[in-house]
């Protein structure tokens, strides 16, 4: 006769509901270049970086110099509220920013991760007799709450080390010097915080990995020069630290020149690592930035790769971004979830009125006392619920690549010749945007001089460009190309799904040729555009309900 082992089986149903089954979270691990769950399923981590919450930045402020970065920041508040009313004002600031309305959302919209970017005076003081401060743990441990309530997974960012990683703004540097590496006392201090995280969710699934600094030791300023062959001895010693205490969670390393430079990295300190860069295309024209150099070092430290930041441009680049990253197996996380008056972020926050007041004084302009600062830190504090942004779907869609969106003609997809493009002239390549690839890409004439210029791809008769997106469900949708003829007369296939639908374009002008409305079946959906006769310059599709 068996006996029956009820602790065995108490273990079980803990494993089902709270390690990975249907109720609950998995613990991550890495397994080669990918990263996968307990059942050994690869998970793509997919995220929003919580920036401008535990680490404000000026620059989602609307300030200048004088208020750069955090600790300046709050000397702006101070110096317009008083030291009381700015506690009062910082505690809800923090509660109001990212509330579980805001984790609830992120699920919603098909992430399954965030990146909270935190600062280290928020949770150990600085200077003499260190203590933890309790605030910051608290808000922690409910992000990661919620989170795991959400099934949403957590990064944990140390963003601004004590002393700073890099003399920047970015990390609140106090002295626009790297001190964490200049002083062993930050070193001591910042080792001591991340054993305190790391035995505080050694058994929590929902939290997936710890980046232990990001964006460390510039090049520019001579920080690299003089610190980097510190750096990956200071991870190791954090690793060595926090493993005494968690055996289970990744650690997520980045290299050093903004987290871009892996010359450091030879082999992994840890054998549950995932490599980290950050992925900015600011290029005018737009382009994307060649990521070859991470795939072969991929391949040399045997580990996954995953994109800590990227964003902070347009549509075009984040539908590209993400389609590039993706077809090499790399994640990522957009950044940052929510800033101010702005189009290319998932929400905005709306500044409040008499905001112009607090930036002019930001930018070294004289305090003005008739300012009725007390009604317009009131106001921000109520913008910045979720509740009261502006959601922007196209932002959202287009890094998911999904319906209803505007494709941009040169994102067709990354599987190469005869599978994304087939053209004549295999052996140019394009002047501008993807110019390791011959589909020939050029610069639009506007004599409106935007910002970015555009761009459109030139397609002669027998050549087409294919294209991949996401619908949520069976749709309808409104379609449209932004075209004009060449060499006529031009006849164009629009290829959806294996059925076609012939255009005949006469203009010689761009012109927005519409279709008939077309159906999008639910899951991935495949569109080609092929010239059959002439040639024609194409700008985009518009795909929309």
């Amino acid at each position: 006769m068996t006996r029956f082992n009820f602790g065995k089986l108490v273990s079980i149903i803990a494993l089902v509901c709270f390690g990975g089954g249907v109720f609950g979270q998995s613990f991550l691990h890495t397994d080669g270049q990918n990263i996968v769950d307990e059942s050994g399923k690869k998970i793509l981590l997919q995220g929003v970086g919580l920036g401008n919450w535990l680490l404000p930045e000026g620059y989602m402020w609307k300030f200048g110099e004088k208020g750069d970065r955090p600790r300046k920041i709050e000397q702006i508040v101070t110096d317009y509220l008083g030291a009381e009313k700015a506690a009062s004002f910082w505690k809800a600031y923090r509660i109001n920013y990212i509330t579980a309305t805001d984790i609830k959302r992120i699920a919603e919209l098909g992430y399954n991760s965030v990146r909270p970017a935190l600062n280290s005076r928020l949770f150990i003081t600085e200077g003499e007799n260190n203590q933890f401060v309790d605030e910051g743990f608290q808000l922690l441990d409910s992000l990661v709450a919620r989170c795991k309530k959400y099934h949403l997974y957590v990064i944990i960012d140390i963003h601004g080390a004590p002393g700073g990683q890099t003399g920047q703004n970015i990390d609140d540097s106090p002295n626009n010097v790297p001190e964490l590496f200049s002083n062993p006392k930050n070193q001591d201090l910042l080792e001591k915080l991340w054993v305190k995280i790391a035995d505080r969710y050694k058994n929590e699934p929902t939290v997936a990995a710890y980046d232990l600094l990001n964006e460390p030791l510039p090049e520019g300023t001579g920080a690299a020069a003089k610190y980097k062959d510190m750096l990956v001895p200071l991870y190791q010693r954090l690793i060595n630290a926090m493993r005494k205490v968690d055996q289970k969670h990744m650690f997520t390393l980045e290299g050093y020149n903004w987290a871009n430079n892996w010359s450091v990295f030879t082999k992994s300190p840890d054998k549950n690592t995932v490599y980290q860069f950050h992925y900015y295309c600011w290029n005018n024209p737009d382009n994307l930035n060649d990521i070859s150099q991470y795939i072969t070092r991929q391949k040399d430290l045997k580990a996954p790769i995953w994109v800590g930041e990227t964003g902070e441009r347009n549509n075009g680049i984040y539908f590209a971004t993400s389609q590039y990253l993706e077809k090499h197996n790399m994640g990522w996380s957009f950044w940052p979830w929510k800033k101010m008056d702005t189009e290319n972020t998932p929400y905005s926050m709306k500044s409040p009125a008499g905001w112009a007041a607090i930036t002019a004084y930001s930018r070294g302009g004289e305090l003005n006392a008739k300012t009725n600062a007390g009604e317009i830190f009131k106001e921000l504090l109520e913008n910045i619920k979720l509740e009261n942004c502006t959601y922007f779907p196209d932002v959202v869609n287009a890094m998911f690549r999904r319906l209803p969106l505007k494709l941009e003609a040169e994102n067709y997809g990354h599987d190469g010749y005869l599978k994304s493009y087939l053209v004549k002239d295999t052996v140019s390549h394009s002047a501008n945007y993807r110019t390791k690839e011959p589909v020939s890409i050029q610069l639009l004439d506007n004599d409106k001089k935007p910002k970015v210029k555009g761009q459109f791809i030139v397609l002669n008769a027998g050549e087409w460009t294919a294209y991949k997106f996401k619908a949520t469900d069976k749709m309808k949708c409104k379609v449209s190309l932004q075209i004009k003829a060449v060499q006529q007369p031009v006849k164009v296939l629009l290829w959806i799904n294996g059925k076609s639908v012939e255009l005949n374009v006469s203009d010689t002008g761009w012109s927005e040729m519409k279709l008939a409305d077309q159906t999008f079946r639910k899951g991935e959906n495949d569109l080609k555009v092929e010239v059959k006769s002439g040639s024609a310059n194409i700008d985009w599709i518009n795909i929309q309900e």
